[in-house]
C-alpha cells in the first residue's frame, strides 16, 4: 500500500452508511418512479437498443455528486480551485453538500489536441501471487462467507447477473457516458475496440474486492495516480458513476431494486474517493507524465527491439516495476512495459518491446520508432522488486521479452553488493527468441552467484526444468512473461513446495492483452 487510507475510504462499504442517512457521497439514490430527462429526444437517458437507436434505461440512474479529496488532507493543504462541477441533484432526495474537488494543475498534451479521457490501468496483481479473483458467476459462494458485507453481497449479485451478458453492459454504459457528457468523447480514443472493456472492468474489479480493504485500496490507489496521465479531473467520475449504474440498472432486471442501487451508489462512492484521494497526494510531489526522448533503437530480431529512452526530468522506480506508454503515432493509447534495467546513474529507461499481431503501440515501437521520436511515459508500477531485507535466493522464470525486469532484478542485487544465489530460467520457442542471452551470459560471468539457464520449447519445458533443479525452499520466485508461462509456472513452484506468498508476478490476464 503507498499511503495509508483517508477516512473517506470507508464510507459505505460497511452496509452501515445508507445513502439516505445524511452521509456524504457522491451518489443519492433516486426514489423508484422519478425521472429525469436525458439527451435524447424522446427524454429517455443513452443506449442502444437493437436496432441502434438511443433507449432509454429501464430505471432511473442515480444523481451525483463530485467529492474532493479526503478530510484530512483538506485540511493541512488547501485545495487548488473550489469549482465544484458539473452537478445533478435528485429530485425529492436530499444531496448532502459536496466538498470542493481538487482542481488538477493543467498539464498540455504533448501531441495536441484533448486531454485523454478517465480509462484505467489494466489491472495488475502488484503482490506476493494470490489465488486469482473469483468470477462473478461465483458469487453465491461469496455470499456464503460470514465475512461478507450487506453491501458486497448486494454487489455481487448483480455482477453474477450482468456477467453473461458483459458486451451489452459495456456498450450501454459508453452510450450512456457518451451521449450525456458528448465533451468525454473526444477524450477517448478514437478507436474504442482499443480500449473498450477497460473502464467498466476495472469499476468491476474493484467492486469485486470491496470487502478486501488491503487489495482494494491498494489497486485504486494506483488506478488513482494512472489516471492522471489521462487528463482526468474530479469532476469526470460523476459521469461516469451515473453511467456505471444507469447499465447495470438496464441488464441485472431481477437483483436490481432500491437497495442494491443504494449498495452501488456507497461502493461507488468509496472507489472514486480513494482514487481522487491518491491522485491528489501524487500531484504533490510528482507530474502526470514524463516526455522521454527516444536515444536507441535495437533491432533484435525482425520483431523484437529494444528501445532506450531519456526522459525529461528525473523518473523514479524501482527495478522491477512497469510503465505505461504513449507514442505519437497512436495518441491516447497506452500500453504497459517493463523496465529492461535497475536505476541508472544517467537516468536512460530501456524497454524490450516484441510486436505482436494488430499490436498498435508495439509494432509502432519496433517498426516506426527511431532516435528523436518523444514518447511519454506514465508514472511507474508494480512491487515485483527484491526484499533487501532477507538473504533469500532469487528463483527467476523469465519467457520472451518477460526476461526484461529479470534482467533488472539481477542488476539490483548485485548493485546492492549481495552475493545472495539468483537461478534464472530463459524461457523461449526457439533459440532465435534467445535475444537477449548474450547480455544474461555475461551478467552470468561477472557474478559468480548468478546461473542462467536458457529453456527452449521442444528441448525442454520451463516447469520441468525448475522441478529438476532445487530444492528451492530458500528461494522467492519472481515470475515474468505470457499469460501460460505465470499460470504453469505458479503451479511448479507450488508443486515444488514453494508458498504462495513468496511467489511474485505483475502479469494478470488483463495486463498482458493490454500491453500490445
Amino acid at each position: 500500500m503507498d499511503a495509508p487510507t483517508t477516512t473517506s475510504a470507508d464510507n459505505g462499504t460497511s452496509g452501515e452508511n445508507g445513502a439516505n442517512n445524511g452521509g456524504g457521497g457522491w451518489f443519492t439514490p433516486r426514489k423508484r418512479g422519478a425521472s429525469r430527462p436525458g439527451p435524447h429526444p424522446e427524454g429517455g437517458a443513452a443506449g442502444e437498443d437493437g436496432e441502434g437507436r438511443i433507449a432509454p434505461p429501464t430505471r432511473p440512474v442515480a444523481a451525483i455528486r463530485p467529492v474532493g479529496t479526503g478530510a484530512e488532507r483538506a485540511a493541512a493543504t488547501p485545495p487548488y480551485g473550489n469549482s465544484p462541477g458539473p452537478q445533478r441533484p435528485a429530485p425529492e432526495a436530499r444531496v448532502p453538500q459536496a466538498r470542493a474537488p481538487y482542481e488538477h494543475a493543467p498539464y498540455t498534451p504533448v501531441y495536441g489536441g484533448a486531454p485523454e479521457a478517465p480509462a484505467p490501468e489494466a489491472p495488475a496483481s502488484h503482490h506476493a501471487y494470490s489465488e486469482p479473483q473469483q468470477p462473478a458467476h461465483a458469487s453465491a459462494a461469496h455470499e456464503q462467507q460470514s465475512n461478507a458485507s450487506p453491501d458486497a453481497i448486494l454487489v455481487r449479485r448483480t455482477m453474477a447477473e450482468v456477467g453473461p451478458v458483459a458486451d451489452k453492459v459495456t456498450s450501454y454504459f459508453y452510450a450512456l457516458l457518451f451521449v450525456r457528457h458528448p465533451e468525454l468523447r473526444s477524450l477517448f480514443p478514437a478507436a474504442m475496440d482499443t480500449q473498450r472493456d477497460r473502464l467498466l472492468k476495472a469499476l468491476l474489479t474493484a467492486a469485486e474486492h470491496m470487502d478486501n480493504t488491503a487489495v482494494l485500496v491498494d489497486y485504486l490507489q494506483h488506478l488513482g495516480r494512472g489516471h492522471r496521465k489521462y487528463g482526468t479531473q474530479p469532476a469526470h467520475y460523476p459521469a461516469v458513476g451515473e453511467a456505471l449504474i444507469g447499465a447495470l440498472s438496464r441488464y441485472a432486471t431481477t437483483t436490481w431494486d432500491d437497495e442494491a442501487e443504494a449498495a452501488w451508489v456507497r461502493t461507488y462512492t468509496t472507489i472514486s474517493q480513494i482514487m481522487i484521494d491518491s491522485a491528489a497526494e501524487n500531484e504533490l510531489h510528482a507530474p502526470a507524465w514524463w516526455h522521454a526522448e527516444v536515444v536507441s533503437h535495437d533491432l533484435r530480431t525482425p520483431d523484437i527491439a529494444v528501445v532506450t529512452v531519456r526522459p525529461d526530468q528525473p523518473y523514479p522506480f524501482l527495478a522491477g516495476q512497469y510503465t505505461s506508454l504513449e507514442t505519437p503515432w497512436w495518441p491516447r493509447i497506452w500500453r504497459h512495459y517493463s523496465f529492461a534495467g535497475a536505476p541508472r546513474s544517467d537516468g536512460l529507461l530501456s524497454f524490450h518491446v516484441k510486436a505482436v499481431p494488430a499490436g498498435w503501440v508495439s509494432n509502432a515501437l519496433v517498426h516506426h520508432a527511431r532516435p528523436g521520436d518523444v514518447l511519454r511515459l506514465g508514472p511507474p508500477a508494480g512491487s515485483m522488486t527484491v526484499d533487501h531485507t532477507t538473504d533469500n535466493g532469487l528463483l527467476c522464470l523469465g519467457g520472451g521479452t518477460g526476461i526484461a525486469p529479470i534482467k533488472a532484478l539481477v542488476e539490483d542485487v548485485a548493485e546492492h553488493g549481495e552475493r545472495r544465489p539468483v537461478e534464472v530460467f530463459y524461457g523461449a520457442r526457439t533459440d532465435h527468441d534467445l535475444y537477449d542471452i548474450d547480455t544474461m551470459l555475461r551478467l552470468q560471468q561477472s557474478h559468480p552467484w548468478l546461473q542462467v539457464r536458457p529453456i527452449v520449447d521442444g528441448k525442454a519445458q520451463l516447469p520441468d526444468a525448475v522441478r529438476e533443479y532445487g530444492p528451492w525452499n530458500e528461494y522467492d520466485a519472481y515470475l515474468s512473461g505470457p499469460v501460460g508461462m505465470i499460470r504453469s509456472g505458479v503451479h511448479a513452484l507450488t508443486g515444488v513446495g514453494i508458498p504462495f506468498e513468496r511467489i511474485r508476478h505483475d502479469s494478470l490476464e488483463e495486463l498482458v492483452a493490454a500491453a500490445d
